[in-house]
């Protein structure tokens, strides 16, 4: 297990609007990754935001145990619920039962699901929110696509999910759950800051939690991003895979969250509340990362080598 955490006095390049805009993060996981981590309390904060990715496929027993480990390790779990994986009312009635049940969650992330046709009667996380099972969450978030989604929106425009937004904000403005936008990861601020000032303009004042690839080989980060269908801000790692002497690099968030932290501390009001992190690379070097950029360290007896 690599050191966390000891070179955090040292000379470590960062800035205050940085470790501002890191205060509060969250991080995502997978039930397969989180079970090649011996014990997260060695890589993130205690009350750490984890969200577990449910991809078409894992049984609910893994996603379950997941966030039930989770809970028992000192954080908070929130689980993604795809609408179009889920079969129907009971099944979801089920899952919600379980995950409240067996592991405490207060928290999820409803959102359409990455698969083309639904497995049941859901499509949407809207009709997952109109069920009304998840009255008593005390966190309710939703997806968010700075770039644009081609499922959603096949000519390239943003109008279905503009309108799906100004639903989600009219039922925030009538539950009491809080409610945030989790968004796709991107590599460009100008862009980002651009959106989430339309969205404010246009009404939309769901706080935003924006995604971040971590630091990760440009190899894995343009696989990840193609297949997520990432837009315009794919450039920024094209452009980059054409310097050969960057290459065989790691790619890292550093300039793009620097942005957008910049902005942040120019105008406090803007609606990007936190970063989200996507660990492609791998937990313990996004958690890394964090840390030596100014990010909550963790206790210091858990920094020791396995």
């Amino acid at each position: 297990m690599a050191l966390f955490g000891f070179r955090r006095a040292e000379a470590v390049a960062d800035s205050a609007p940085l470790r501002d805009f890191l205060k509060g993060y969250s991080i995502e996981v997978m039930p397969r990754t989180a079970a090649k981590v011996e014990d997260f309390r060695k890589l993130l904060p205690a009350g750490t935001r984890v969200y577990i990715a449910h991809l078409d496929g894992t049984p609910i027993e893994e996603m379950v145990a997941t966030a039930a480990r989770l809970r028992r390790e000192g954080y908070d779990p929130m689980p993604h619920f795809p609408a179009r994986i889920i079969p129907d009312r009971a099944a979801l009635a089920d899952w919600i039962a379980r995950y409240r049940g067996e592991a405490d969650v207060r928290g999820a992330l409803l959102l359409a699901g990455g698969v083309p046709s639904p497995a049941g009667e859901f499509h949407s996380s809207m009709q997952l929110m109109e069920t009304g099972l998840f009255d008593g969450f005390e966190r309710l978030h939703v997806a968010g696509h700075p770039e644009g989604n081609r499922d959603i929106d096949p000519d390239g425009s943003d109008r279905m999910v503009a309108e799906a937004l100004r639903w989600k904000q009219a039922f925030a403005d009538r539950s009491d759950a809080r409610m945030a936008i989790a968004t796709q990861f991107c590599f460009e601020a100008q862009p980002v800051i651009a959106w989430a000032d339309r969205l404010a303009a246009e009404g939309i004042r769901l706080p935003i939690h924006i995604g971040v690839a971590g630091p990760a080989k440009l190899q894995t980060l343009l696989k990840f991003a193609i297949a997520c269908g990432v837009g315009p801000s794919l450039s920024v790692l094209q452009k980059r895979a054409r310097d050969v002497t960057k290459l065989l690099l790691p790619f890292e968030p550093t300039e793009f969250l620097n942005g957008l932290a910049a902005h942040k501390q120019a105008h406090p009001g803007f609606g990007i509340e936190a970063a989200h992190f996507f660990p492609l690379g791998g937990i313990g070097a996004t958690a890394d990362w964090i840390i030596e950029h100014g990010g909550s360290d963790v206790a210091p007896a858990l920094h020791e080598k396995d």
